[in-house]
């Protein structure tokens, strides 16, 4: 059985909400753990193998342990095949892999940065800025409901996250507002909601 160490309200919770999409919460046994928090509660869980103390971490049957968000979500979606996730040699697999990393790449650093009030030269050639970063993400839903065309997907769920977490960050573009809008309205974005909630009450956090 697969084995994911999820802290609730935190980037983990995505994956929790792909296996509720996927209808395979039931195949991973899913281990609760604190983390450091930014706001310096929580502490980091010796029980917990990421070698950072971070989460999600997702270790397979063999005993590998798969890091970051985004090798997490192709490892599931390949593993459990289904109409969120272009399969491998299926039309819009590149489309989905590169908004995947995506992501990773550009999306996250590049939201960190502003955060964070980090600005450089280098930054800006390496990860470009946020104004690039919302204009390509507003092009790519350009005459589309979803990221990858009509029918929500992993894509979808990945990129839509902060925004989710962060409403007051969601870019004022309506074509983005509103596309944040229906991945909100996903059922199994309300459904890992009440999962966590039920899990930061299990280990006695104080609600997010």
């Amino acid at each position: 059985m697969l084995t994911l160490y999820h802290a609730p309200n935190s980037r983990s919770s995505r994956i929790v909400t792909l296996l509720m999409a996927l209808d395979a919460l039931d195949r991973v046994d899913i281990r609760l753990t604190d983390i450091p928090r930014q706001d310096g509660s929580g502490a980091r869980d010796p029980n917990n193998p990421h070698p950072e103390g971070k989460v999600p971490l997702l270790v397979t049957e063999e005993g590998e342990m798969i890091r970051e968000s985004n090798a997490i979500l192709l490892y599931l979606t390949d593993r459990f095949p289904s109409d969120l996730a272009p399969e491998v040699g299926a039309p819009g697999r590149g489309a989905y892999l590169s908004w995947l990393f995506w992501y990773g790449n550009v999306l996250e650093p590049v939201y960190m940065h502003r955060l964070a009030g980090l600005s450089h030269p280098v930054l800006s050639a390496s990860f470009r800025g946020m104004p690039e970063a919302v204009a390509y993400l507003a092009a790519g839903l350009d005459g589309r409901a979803f990221l990858l065309g009509d029918r929500y997907s992993v894509a979808d769920l990945l990129i839509a996250s902060p925004f989710l977490w962060f409403p007051e960050a969601t870019p004022d573009v309506p074509a983005i507002r509103d596309w944040v809008a229906r991945c909100a309205a996903q059922p199994c974005i309300a459904r890992s909601m009440e999962f966590d909630a039920r899990s930061a009450e299990e280990m006695g956090l104080a609600p997010a």
